[in-house]
């Protein structure tokens, strides 16, 4: 028992002494909870639009939503081919019906009369009307598109607020019935 006397005293001497070399920073506690206010821009939608408006896929590139832009592409350049291809297909058939009202030879004599190249025109005519029309409802949408997703980042949009399929017991006859559940957690 003598000899760890003088073994605990060492270790009671030497535990409590303070090390002076190094400084304790106090450090701000912070809460894992806490909300950092992000500074909202509350032109950002119009700002977006005014972007799309000049370029098709501008506004979903300002809103970094980058996988939208081949989407915007795509749509859009694909009504215009098709508005370009019924156009030329239009020319093409009037062209022949003119030069046989002329009374010369068109690419179509004796395959075609003239109420099928009539017909023709009018169905292609349609079509490219048409063609363009969507042209201009896809460009619209692209705005639109680019404003409203713009406007819903100023949201928080988080795990808190949710929609899903709910599927629980009937009290009475304990089948399983399917609805939908809306939950907002605070």
């Amino acid at each position: 028992m003598n000899k760890y006397i003088p073994i605990l005293f060492l270790l009671f001497i030497t535990g409590n002494i303070s090390v002076f070399a190094q400084v304790k920073k106090e450090e701000a506690l912070v809460l894992a909870d806490t909300l950092i206010a992000k500074p909202i821009n509350p032109l950002a939608p119009a700002r977006a639009a005014f972007l799309s408006a000049i370029v098709p896929g501008l506004g979903q590139a300002y809103n970094k939503k980058y996988w939208k832009i081949p989407i915007v592409y795509g749509a859009i350049g694909t009504s215009v081919y098709f508005y370009v291809d019924n156009n030329k297909k239009y020319h093409r058939y009037r062209d022949a019906y003119k030069m046989r009202l002329a009374g010369k030879d068109d690419e179509f004599k004796g395959q075609y009369s003239d109420a099928t190249l009539i017909n023709a025109q009018r169905t292609f005519q349609r079509n490219r009307d048409l063609s363009l029309l969507i042209s201009f409802g896809l460009y619209a949408l692209n705005i639109i598109d680019a404003n409203v997703d713009a406007h819903l980042m100023q949201f928080n949009v988080n795990d808190n607020l949710s929609f899903r399929p709910d599927v629980y017991p009937n009290e009475i006859n304990y089948k399983q019935n399917v609805g939908v559940t809306l939950n907002y957690s605070f």
